[in-house]
């Protein structure tokens, strides 16, 4: 099992086959700080090939999920105190953070409560799995607040589509649980957060069940759809299925099968 680095913003818990990754600035409601940004990649590029760890579930303490930016941070760029290019820069380091979580090769859960605000909205939606509770909130302010949802707008539109998308950023929408299931930013409601761990361990189980390395070639293979064309989509899921096939697991996987038994890694 990889070594896990030390955070001061993040609480970790390491179970077998499982890393629980608590955001943990209650007293900011998790407001996504630079050192968190930084914590939350060390942490993920830390065990991104361990197959000790089958997936990874990102949550709040304190009752709430995400509360979006720092806004000290945006304090500071209004005040004048950072350049252009800093401001930029700290955009792309944000945007790198949620790009790796969407294209995580481990299975991702998000359990929401509280807030799913801006990036803590964007945090969310790269998440495989989104399960919220009854009473929790999700919402796109930045128009509202005279900027915009740079980094998390492309992660909106490919969970629920350019449309729906625009419509929400361009009314800076707030959509309580039962909203955000319709339009598809959340998977699952639950009553509240001591129903989550029942909700995550159904989810976990069915994850056992797969093939680690065939889960991440898959991953790969869905958000490939997004962006290659017909003959190139063709091209890459042929070396996606071959990369499988002529792989450890699909041995394993079809001698489990025909042997009628489980295979090794769901043991």
């Amino acid at each position: 099992m990889a070594e896990l680095p030390e955070t001061k913003t993040l609480l970790l818990d390491a179970e077998p086959g499982w890393l629980t990754i608590w955001l943990n600035r209650p007293e900011s409601r998790n407001a996504l700080s630079p050192e968190m940004v930084a914590e939350l990649q060390s942490v993920l590029e830390a065990i991104a090939f361990d197959r000790a760890f089958r997936g990874v579930t990102l949550r709040g303490r304190g009752g709430t999920f995400c509360a979006g930016g720092d806004i000290k941070g945006f304090s500071a760029m209004l005040a004048g105190e950072v350049s252009r290019q800093e401001v930029e820069d700290i955009s792309k380091v944000a945007g790198a953070l949620f790009h790796r979580f969407n294209e995580y090769p481990k299975v991702t859960i998000a359990l929401v409560e509280g807030a799913a605000t801006a990036g803590g909205l964007g945090l969310a939606a790269a998440a495989d799995f989104v399960i919220a509770t009854e009473d929790a909130k999700f919402a796109l302010t930045e128009t509202a607040l005279g900027i915009v949802p740079a980094q998390i707008a492309p992660l909106i539109v490919e969970r629920i589509g350019t449309a729906t998308a625009r419509r929400i950023m361009l009314t800076a929408a707030r959509l309580d649980a039962e909203a955000a299931q319709k339009l598809g930013l959340a998977d699952q409601i639950v009553p509240n957060g001591a129903a989550f761990d029942a909700a995550e361990k159904a989810i976990r189980a069915e994850v056992i069940r797969c093939a680690p390395d065939a889960n991440a070639l898959t991953k790969s293979l869905v958000l490939q759809t997004l962006f290659l064309p017909g003959s190139s989509m063709i091209d890459f899921a042929a070396e996606r299925f071959a990369t499988a096939m002529l792989g450890d697991e699909a041995k394993e996987g079809i001698s489990a099968f025909v042997e009628k038994r489980k295979p090794k890694w769901a043991e």
